[in-house]
């Protein structure tokens, strides 16, 4: 394999951030660029990796008691970011290399206090991140 064709990572989570398809794909093809050999080009690749953001949601982590009568508030909360992942080893000539190929959903999060607004571009970092790591390992782990 020396070539690779990284495709743009749509955001289809009902909760939409403006910049986190572009953040998730430009830094999943650094970490291709800066930690393999493959060159990444447009259009006919020995292998393809597409998918797309499937979720981006906030819940609360842990609750928090307040005074009587009072209903409980989250106490910490968590930002959880699923990307579905399809690895197509198109230049795969044996059996072995054919099971290379995969197409699944990677999840991740990260809990945090406070207001999110201050906080979300550096966890959006962070997460992306973390599944950039799976994702890296599930694709190239094999070679």
């Amino acid at each position: 394999m020396k070539t690779i064709n990284v495709q743009f990572f749509e955001n289809n989570a009902a909760l939409v951030v403006n910049n986190l398809s572009q953040t998730f794909t430009e830094a999943l093809k650094d970490r291709i660029r800066t930690q393999t050999s493959l060159s990444l080009v447009r259009g006919e690749a020995d292998a393809t990796m597409s998918g797309a953001i499937t979720g981006y949601s906030i819940a609360p982590a842990s609750i928090q008691a307040t005074a009587n009568n009072v209903a409980p508030i989250a106490d910490a909360n968590r930002l959880t970011i699923t990307v579905r992942v399809k690895f197509s080893f198109d230049a795969a000539k044996t059996p072995a290399d054919k099971k290379l190929s995969f197409e699944q959903s990677f999840t991740k999060f990260a809990d945090y206090r406070g207001d999110i607004s201050s906080q979300e571009q550096a966890l959006i970092q962070q997460i992306n991140k973390q599944l950039i790591d799976d994702i890296f390992n599930a694709a190239f782990s094999n070679w």
